[in-house]
This record gives C-alpha cells, sequence and structure tokens, in this order.
C-alpha cells in the first residue's frame, strides 16, 4: 500500500509542474492577445483604404490588369497557407491547413493547377510528411510579423501572378488564415487576393453603394495599377498575418487555460486516491496491531492454564 501512495505523490508532483507551466503559457498568451489585436485595429484601415483606392481606379478605366481583370480561362493558381511556427494552440494549425485543403480541392475541380506557399513550421511539417509539393516556405515569425515580413512572402507572389502562365505565372491568388472574430472564436477563411473581386470590394449587392472618387491617370491607368498592386498585396498579406497571430495566441491561450483545468482536475483526483490509499494503510496497520494484540492476549490466558 506504501508503494501505492509513494506512486500518488509523484503524479501530483509531476502534474502540478506541467499546471505551472500551463497556467505561465496562458498567461503570457493573454498578454500578447492585447497587442496584436492593436496591430490589427491599426493596419485593417491602411488595407481598407488601398483596397477602395484599387477599386475606383478599376472602376474609372477599362484598363486590362492582373489586379483587376479575371483571366478568360485561368489554369494556374496560388493558394498562400498561414499556419503557426509552434504548437501547444489547440486545433489551430490543422482547422487552417484543412481549410486551404478543401479549396485546393475545389480549384483543381475546376481544372486548375495549384501553387501551394506556406507560412509556418506547422504547415511546412505537414506538406513535408506527407510529400506534398511546396512551391515556398517561410517560418520563424507568425507570433509577431512585421510588414518586412509580409513584404518578403509577396514578392514571389507578385512575380507568380505578373508572369505568363506558360512560364509559370499564375492567375489567380488565394490566400487561407485565421480570422479573429473574439477570444472565444476564431475562424479559418479563404479570399481570392487577385483579380480583386469589384463587388466584394464594394461590399457586394446588400451593402450600401459608395460613390467612389474620379481620377485622372498620369501617365495611364495601367501605370498606376502597377504601383499599387504590390502594395495592395503586401497590406492585405500583412493584415492577414497580424489576423493570424492574434487568433494563434487566443487559440494557444484557451488551449492552455483548458490544460490548466484539466491539470486541476486531475490533482484533485490523484490527492483523493492519495487520501484513500493512506487512510486504507493506516486501517491495515490498526487492524495488524488490534490482530496482533489480541493473537497475544490469547496467547497469555493459555500458557496461564
Amino acid at each position: 500500500m506504501g508503494a501505492q501512495l509513494r506512486v500518488y505523490k509523484r503524479r501530483i508532483k509531476s502534474v502540478t509542474a506541467t499546471k505551472k507551466i500551463t497556467k505561465a503559457m496562458e498567461m503570457i498568451s493573454a498578454s500578447r492577445i492585447v497587442k496584436a489585436q492593436r496591430k490589427v485595429a491599426a493596419s485593417t484601415p491602411y488595407a481598407t483604404e488601398l483596397t477602395r483606392a484599387v477599386t475606383a481606379v478599376a472602376t474609372g478605366s477599362n484598363a486590362k490588369h492582373p489586379l483587376t481583370t479575371e483571366a478568360e480561362n485561368p489554369t494556374r493558381a496560388a493558394v498562400l497557407l498561414l499556419t503557426s511556427d509552434r504548437g501547444l494552440a489547440g486545433g489551430y494549425s490543422s482547422n487552417a491547413i484543412k481549410a486551404a485543403g478543401a479549396l485546393t480541392e475545389r480549384l483543381r475541380g475546376e481544372g486548375k493547377e495549384v501553387d501551394t506557399y506556406i507560412v509556418g513550421r506547422k504547415g511546412v511539417a505537414y506538406y513535408g510528411f506527407r510529400e506534398m509539393p511546396v512551391t515556398d516556405s517561410w517560418t520563424g515569425f507568425t507570433d509577431n510579423p512585421s510588414y518586412a515580413d509580409a513584404k518578403k512572402v509577396a514578392a514571389p507572389l507578385i512575380e507568380a501572378i505578373e508572369k505568363d502562365t506558360a512560364q509559370g505565372g499564375v492567375d489567380e491568388l488565394h490566400i487561407v488564415f485565421t480570422e479573429f472574430v473574439s477570444m472565444l472564436t476564431q475562424t479559418p477563411v479563404d479570399n481570392r487576393l487577385l483579380p480583386l473581386s469589384l463587388s466584394e470590394a464594394e461590399g457586394g449587392e446588400g451593402a450600401k453603394k459608395e460613390l467612389l472618387p474620379l481620377f485622372d491617370f498620369e501617365p495611364s491607368a495601367e501605370d498606376v495599377l502597377d504601383a499599387l498592386m504590390p502594395r495592395y498585396v503586401e497590406s492585405r498579406i500583412y493584415n492577414a498575418l497580424l489576423q493570424a497571430a492574434a487568433s494563434e495566441h487566443a487559440a494557444r491561450r484557451k488551449a492552455m487555460k483548458s490544460a490548466t483545468d484539466n491539470a486541476g482536475e486531475l490533482i484533485n483526483t490523484y490527492t483523493r486516491l492519495a487520501n484513500q490509499a493512506r487512510q486504507a494503510e493506516i486501517t491495515q496497520e490498526i487492524s495488524e496491531i488490534v490482530g496482533g494484540a489480541s493473537a497475544l492476549a490469547d496467547a497469555t490466558a493459555g500458557s496461564d492454564k
């Protein structure tokens, strides 16, 4: 019985140490969520206004440009998947990977070849383990991305969209990331960045129509769109990276809180079992003492006779 009690004590000590770690990670993630939310709030107006400017230019001209003009017969698409570098975030990365897989299957069902670009070690490891082709990948900055990181990711994508498909270019650019809705809700989404859908940019049919400004283009609308395209792609990718970072911290905080709560319940269970083992050990010792005393008394009575 003493051996069983020692086992319970070792388990209580081990789970208590784990609980301290998960509690610390929960508090760290909670503090980082606030900073990530502020960055998302700061970057969103810029991305929105840039999209509005591109929409205004496209609406006010008849220029055919990869930024706003869909190919007549698209045959190739690029998919950018945003995952995390670290684990312990629940289903954050796996949900994004599932969404990217569904998007890839849909694009292939439409007869398009798909080039996959990945941000985050979890996505890279998933595709590498299954020997799935990856065109390019980036790691090391998913929990705190900068605009320089967004430019680094956007550069090969912009180059691919500017190339002809016969030379390895793409007709469409899609991005899959986890949108931060609230502290408890993070939703994987897939958006088409290029070509820009003017109806979606204007808010759709149900939204209130906004009058866009009229522009005079100098030297031409194509040159204006050429200058705006890199900024548009970079800003949208940067905003998605920030959304994904906030979602990652929120998912990790939620997972670590659940782990901490489970550790507390496990400690209570082992403590109860240890108390029961200790009580059984004490009861057994008392029974042995009483039995020994009774046997001694019987032996003494027998010798007196």
